[in-house]
């Protein structure tokens, strides 16, 4: 097995400037630098992680969305329909008004008993706000001990200053045990968030956010392997600075504090475009393509390392698109679309699913809402909406 990694995945070309072997990077006496080894301890950390995440929201997230307020709402369970339980689970969500009009044949039920039906099963299988809350709180939790973490580790650092530093010595720069430690945190946290993206909660960004979460994976990977140990841990420690403020923005939206969630949301869209927007592609990605060539020819890695870095600027550009229509829409006309960078869940519907209007059934057989037509007054905040007083999270 070690020879067939070393043929085809740990090949000296691949992760090390021309000119240099793994025999040259062997560990001398006092002196470490990273080896792919390294990196399986990676795979406890995140199921450590994972149960860590478990424990966290059961007896931590979980006490504090009472403390914070959160209440769940009465849910409206639909009748037991068999024909239509089949259709929803097979065909779809939402039907098409073909397919209510031959339900409501099938099932000899008037139309809007069909869609009635059809709305309260949707919000059956909606997640619970308590559920979002404490996802959200442990995203807070790891993001803000991984910034706290990264900024104590690299504050004294001369590569935090000045990026040309990344390349002074290189490869031949030693590995420090708490670097280490960063990295395996960082890799092992992003690696549960992987194994646990099939049981959290949909949102609209998901492939968005899966190829975020798999180009981190790699990146993190390759930089540790190919000593880019600088580099790799500044771009952390950016994505970190941002990624807090959404998490408190996403608590406090869940519970109804709008104000705090306004400022919180505008706090992340600054952090955000500063690190993200400006830092990021004009000091590290610039320091990668350009300032790298300065000390040696072009390799494979190289390529590898900055594609990797480019498609994480572009989902970034892609998120912040989102982050200022939300902004502006809110600022000049009043109204937040349900765009939200990665807090809208797929089965997001109108604001009348949690609220049965009141109804009566007419001889002809079909149903008739008492009002025509209902005044709504929204209220917008960061993250959500206030819809009617009765809160609608995305």
């Amino acid at each position: 097995m070690d020879s067939l990694l070393n043929q085809w995945l740990w090949r000296q070309e691949y992760w090390l400037p021309p000119g240099i072997t793994w025999e040259d990077m062997k560990e001398a006496e006092g002196v470490q630098y990273p080896r792919p080894r390294d990196l399986l301890f990676c795979v406890p950390c995140a199921f450590i992680l994972t149960a860590v995440r478990f424990l966290f929201e059961r007896f931590v997230a979980l006490p504090l969305s009472r403390k914070f307020g959160i209440r769940e709402k009465y849910k409206r369970r639909p009748s037991v329909k068999p024909v239509l339980e089949e259709f929803y689970s097979k065909n779809g969500k939402h039907p098409t008004e073909f397919e209510v009009r031959y339900l409501s044949a099938e099932c000899k039920m008037q139309i809007r008993q069909v869609e009635h039906w059809f709305r309260c099963r949707r919000n059956q299988d909606r997640p619970s706000v308590t559920k979002k809350f404490c996802e959200a709180s442990w995203r807070f939790t790891m993001y803000l001990i991984s910034f706290l973490i990264g900024f104590a580790l690299l504050y004294n650092k001369p590569w935090f200053w000045d990026q040309q530093e990344f390349w002074t010595g290189y490869p031949y720069q030693p590995l420090e045990f708490s670097l280490y430690s960063y990295y395996m945190l960082q890799l092992g946290f992003y690696s549960s968030l992987l194994l646990t993206l099939a049981f959290d909660i949909k949102r609209k960004d998901l492939k968005e956010q899966t190829i975020h979460h798999f180009a981190t994976v790699i990146l993190i990977t390759f930089s540790y392997c190919a000593n880019y140990i600088r580099a790799g841990t500044l771009v952390m420690l950016l994505h970190d600075a941002a990624d807090y403020f959404l998490e408190l923005a996403k608590m406090c939206n869940y519970s109804k504090w709008k104000k705090t969630c306004n400022v919180l949301f505008i706090i992340f869209a600054l952090v955000f475009s500063i690190t993200r927007l400006i830092i990021l592609p004009t000091r590290i990605i610039y320091s990668t393509y350009y300032s790298s060539m300065v000390k040696f020819q072009p390799f494979f890695g190289y390529y590898f390392f900055n594609a990797l870095l480019l498609t994480l600027q572009i989902l970034h550009f892609l998120w912040a698109y989102m982050i200022f229509r939300m902004i502006y829409r809110f600022t000049f006309t009043g109204t937040i679309g349900s765009d939200v960078r990665s807090d809208v869940e797929e089965s997001d519907e109108s604001g009348e699913e949690n609220i049965r209007p009141s109804e009566t059934e007419t001889k002809s057989g079909y149903w008739i809402s008492n009002n025509n037509s209902v005044s709504q007054k929204t209220v917008d905040t960061g993250v959500g909406k206030i819809n009617n007083g009765h809160s609608k999270t995305s």
